[in-house]
This record gives C-alpha cells, sequence and structure tokens, in this order.
C-alpha cells in the first residue's frame, strides 16, 4: 500500500474549515470538501512566504486584517482558467449586438470575470473586427478579484502557443511576436489594449464604482463558484445597470433559471432582461469605463 507523503505543514480539519469561511464570506467561494488538498498546497505556498510553521499561525495573521497577506490570500484561492474566445458561440452574439448598436451611442461592455486577459481582449478583437476599426464606439471595463491576474491582463503579453487555435491572419493583425528575449511570447498591440480599462472589483461588495447603462456584461464561469443565494444576489445588481435590450453572457454550466424574474434565457447561455426589468435607455454614463 502506497503511504502518503507527510505533509511539511500541520493542517487539520478545523483550519480547513476556518479557510472556508473566510474565503466565502470575502469572496463567495463555496469549497468543497474535496478541495482540502488544493487549499493545502496553494496555501503552503504562504506560509514558506511568510516563515511559518503552522496553518493555525498563518489563520491568526489574517484574522489581523493583514491587508497585503489577505490580497495574496484571495489569490491563491481563485481559479484562473482561461482562454483566447473560450465558448466561441458567445461571439457571433456579441458581433451581431455590435453591428446592431454603437450608431447611436457608445457600446459599453462590462467583462466581470477578467482572468489574466484572454477573455477581455477577445471581446476586443471582436468589436475591432465588427466595425472594422481599430478605433470602435466601444468601452470596455476588465475587472477581478485577483490583482495577480489584472497585472498579467494589463501587460497583455502571452506565450505563443496560447495562439495556437486562432487563425494566422488574425494573430497577425492583433498581436506582436517577441523577439530575443521574448523570443515564444506575444503582446497585444496597444490599439487593442487602448479599448479595455482594467480593475479591481470584488463582485461580493455592496457597491461597485459601476453606473450604467451597461449594454452587455460577461460573467462567465465565475458563478459556479457561488451558491444560489449569492448568485441571486449579484445579478440583483446587474439588472438595473443593464441596458433595456442589453446581454448577459453567462458560462457554458452555469444556469439563472432561479432568478427569472431577473433574467431571461434568450440563446445558448445568453441572457436578456425580463420584462418588467426592461427600462428605456438613459443617457450613458459608466464610471471606470474608460
Amino acid at each position: 500500500m502506497e503511504l502518503k507523503p507527510e505533509r511539511e505543514f500541520h493542517f487539520t480539519k478545523q483550519d480547513f474549515e476556518k479557510v472556508r469561511k473566510l474565503i466565502y464570506a470575502h469572496a463567495g467561494i463555496n469549497l468543497s470538501d474535496a478541495k482540502q488538498d488544493m487549499v493545502y498546497s496553494r496555501l503552503a505556498r504562504r506560509l514558506r512566504a511568510n516563515n511559518m510553521q503552522t496553518f493555525a499561525q498563518y489563520l491568526v495573521l489574517l484574522e489581523s486584517n493583514n491587508e497585503k497577506e489577505w490580497e495574496a490570500f484571495v489569490n491563491s484561492l481563485t481559479t484562473n482558467l482561461t482562454s483566447f474566445f473560450r465558448e466561441p458561440h458567445h461571439f457571433p452574439i456579441l458581433a451581431d449586438y455590435l453591428r446592431h448598436h454603437g450608431h447611436g451611442h457608445e457600446v459599453v461592455i462590462w467583462c466581470s470575470a477578467s482572468s489574466t486577459g484572454e477573455e477581455p481582449y477577445s471581446i476586443a478583437m471582436t468589436a475591432v473586427e465588427a466595425y472594422n476599426s481599430y478605433t470602435p464606439p466601444v468601452r470596455i471595463l476588465a475587472s477581478d478579484l485577483d490583482t495577480n491576474v489584472l497585472k498579467k491582463a494589463q501587460e497583455g503579453m502571452y506565450p505563443l502557443e496560447r495562439l495556437e487555435k486562432m487563425p494566422e491572419e488574425k494573430v497577425r493583425r492583433f498581436f506582436l511576436k517577441g523577439t530575443g528575449n521574448n523570443e515564444g511570447m506575444v503582446k497585444v498591440r496597444p490599439e487593442l489594449r487602448d479599448l479595455i480599462t482594467f480593475r479591481q472589483i470584488n463582485l461580493l461588495d455592496n457597491n461597485w464604482p459601476i453606473r450604467g447603462p451597461i449594454d452587455i456584461i460577461f460573467c462567465r464561469n465565475v458563478m459556479i463558484y457561488f451558491d444560489k443565494e449569492t448568485q441571486y444576489s449579484i445579478l440583483k445588481k446587474f439588472a438595473p445597470l443593464l441596458r433595456h435590450d442589453g446581454l448577459l453572457f453567462a458560462g457554458h454550466s452555469e444556469s439563472f433559471h432561479h432568478a427569472g424574474d431577473l433574467f431571461h434565457l434568450r440563446g445558448r447561455t445568453v441572457y436578456e432582461l425580463a420584462e418588467h426589468h426592461k427600462h428605456p435607455a438613459h443617457p450613458l454614463h459608466a464610471r471606470g469605463a474608460k
């Protein structure tokens, strides 16, 4: 029988329960029992960084409201799996919306879980192609809870293999290939980067630094980490921000049937406002979008 290697740090069930409560209270993330090993391996790095011997010591540090460590704690436990043009069926719908709008007003898009930037840059590429212009009438606000991934997103630099499924013509149009020390890397063109404002936003905060109307909200593959009650409270705050004919894009494994009073399914994981939530378009103001 193979024995599990001895753990470097003492980590009890009570430690895990405390971590679970802290991350739920702060970020709404529901950690199942199956995540115990994942929590240990990710937070063990933080214990090493702080020269600590036990999780109990580390939890005392968190409970002292050490702001810097809280940021590192949250960054460690948030999952940031993403790719360019993930869930590709959404982008023709986005392009169609853009072609029919943006002539009477500037289209505002909020990418609310932008991770390392592949999603907002995919949105920006779609906008450039829809209007055949590097200066489309579009503003994109890209936010995330994790400050580390936001920094990577702002840099817009990726290994070349991240683009292997992208048509070569699109790669040439939107990326600069690295040379020398940056061999094997690509960087998004500055024209694309200029369409996006990045900022940290916690979807659980009572007040977001945003005002509507927003045309489109991307909130994909983040709701799966929240329970139904938390999902509903976020959707309830999305509804008044969205333009009367706006769209909400969800992830492939997410369903908002429990919020039918707020949103109706319009197509495959694409939602629109429930009829009684629709309001006439009003003057555009989206604080935080550039």
